[in-house]
C-alpha cells in the first residue's frame, strides 16, 4: 500500500511535500510497515476516505470515522501519520482520475495541497505534519480540482441557497449538483484575467469528465465576499472584482473574525494589536477589528 523507502521520494515530490520533510517520512516508513497495530490503523483510515470513491458528499460518516481514525495515530509519528495515509490513498485517487480520463497534471496540481499543507503546518508550528486533513479529503476522493487559479468542489445545492437560485429563475431543488468555488492563497494575485481562465477550464472541464452532473451555478462561501472589505479596498482591486461577479447567496449573522486573519496573516490567535499593516488588505482587516467591527462569511453564487 505504501511505496518502498527508495520509491517514496519520488512520491512525495509529485505531491509538492516540503523537501526539510522527504528524509524524515522516508525514516519514519519502516516504524508504519513493520508495526502490525500501525499498518492496521493506516489500512483503516485508508477504507474509510476511499469508501465509495468519486461520489461527491456519500461519504460523510466515513469521513468523520476516518478523522477520528487518524486522530489515533502514534504518537511517535506526531503529525506526519496523515501524511502516511494520504500517501497510500493515493493509487485509488489516481486511479479514479484515470477512470474519468482527467489529465495528469490536474491530478499532479491537485493532490500537490498536501504538500501545501505541510507547509503551512511547519510554518504556524515548526514541525512536520499536515495541517488540515480533514479538507484534504475533498482532494483525495475525487471531489475537489485545481484548474488554474481556482479549486472546483463537487457538491449540491443547500437548503438555504436553493431559495436565492430560485428567485433567480433557476429552477433550483436542494441536492441538485453545484460547485463550490475555492480560492487558495498561493496562486498569485486574483486577478479578473486568471479568474475568467478558471471558469473556462472548469466549464470545459466537468462537461468533459462528469457530464452526468449538470452544474448551473457556482456558489462560494468565503471572507472575501464580506460586502464590508469595499469600505477599505480600491473599486478597482482584485477583491472587490471578485466579489462583483458573485450575486448575494444568504448573508451570516455570525462573526467569523478568525478566517481573514488566518489567512492573510497566517495564524488565527494573532492578537489584534500586534497584526502587521504592510498592505491594503492588511490595513483593512487589521484596523477593522482594532476599531470594534468583525469580519463575516460572504455567501455568493454565479451562473454556471
Amino acid at each position: 500500500m505504501l511505496p518502498d523507502a527508495g520509491d517514496l521520494p519520488d512520491v512525495l515530490l509529485d505531491l509538492a511535500v516540503p523537501h526539510e520533510d522527504i528524509n524524515p517520512l522516508v525514516r519514519l516508513l519502516s516504524g508504519v510497515t513493520r508495526d502490525a497495530g500501525t499498518t492496521r490503523l493506516l489500512e483503516e483510515c485508508v477504507r474509510e476516505l476511499t469508501r465509495d470513491l468519486g461520489e461527491a458528499g456519500a461519504n460523510a460518516d466515513g469521513v468523520r470515522r476516518f478523522g477520528e481514525r487518524l486522530a489515533e495515530g502514534p504518537k511517535k509519528l506526531g503529525g506526519y501519520f496523515a501524511a502516511f495515509v494520504f500517501v497510500a490513498a493515493l493509487p485509488y485517487t489516481r486511479a479514479y482520475h484515470q477512470e474519468r480520463g482527467i489529465p495528469a497534471e490536474v491530478t499532479r496540481r491537485t493532490l500537490a495541497d498536501l504538500g501545501r499543507n505541510m507547509a503551512s503546518h511547519r510554518r504556524r508550528y515548526g514541525t512536520g505534519g499536515v495541517r488540515a486533513p480533514r479538507w484534504l479529503v475533498h482532494h483525495f476522493r475525487g471531489e475537489l480540482y485545481q484548474l488554474g487559479r481556482l479549486q472546483f468542489e463537487r457538491a449540491a445545492v443547500g437548503q438555504r441557497t436553493a431559495p436565492a437560485l430560485r428567485s433567480a429563475g433557476l429552477d433550483a431543488v436542494p441536492g441538485e449538483p453545484c460547485l463550490n468555488l475555492h480560492v487558495p492563497d498561493y496562486r498569485g494575485p486574483l486577478t479578473p484575467a486568471a479568474c475568467d481562465r478558471s471558469l473556462a477550464l472548469a466549464r470545459e472541464f466537468f462537461r468533459r469528465h462528469f457530464p452526468e452532473e449538470p452544474y448551473r451555478a457556482a456558489v462560494c462561501h468565503s471572507w472575501l465576499l464580506d460586502p464590508q472589505l469595499k469600505r477599505y479596498l480600491a473599486a478597482d482591486s482584485h477583491i472587490v472584482r471578485f466579489q462583483e461577479r458573485f450575486r448575494v447567496a444568504r448573508e451570516d449573522a455570525e462573526p467569523a473574525d478568525a478566517e481573514p486573519v488566518r489567512f492573510v496573516f497566517g495564524n488565527p490567535e494573532l492578537s489584534v494589536e500586534e497584526l502587521p499593516r504592510r498592505t491594503s488588505l492588511e490595513r483593512a482587516v487589521g484596523d477593522h477589528l482594532r476599531a470594534g467591527g468583525h469580519w463575516y462569511i460572504g455567501n455568493g453564487w454565479l451562473p454556471f
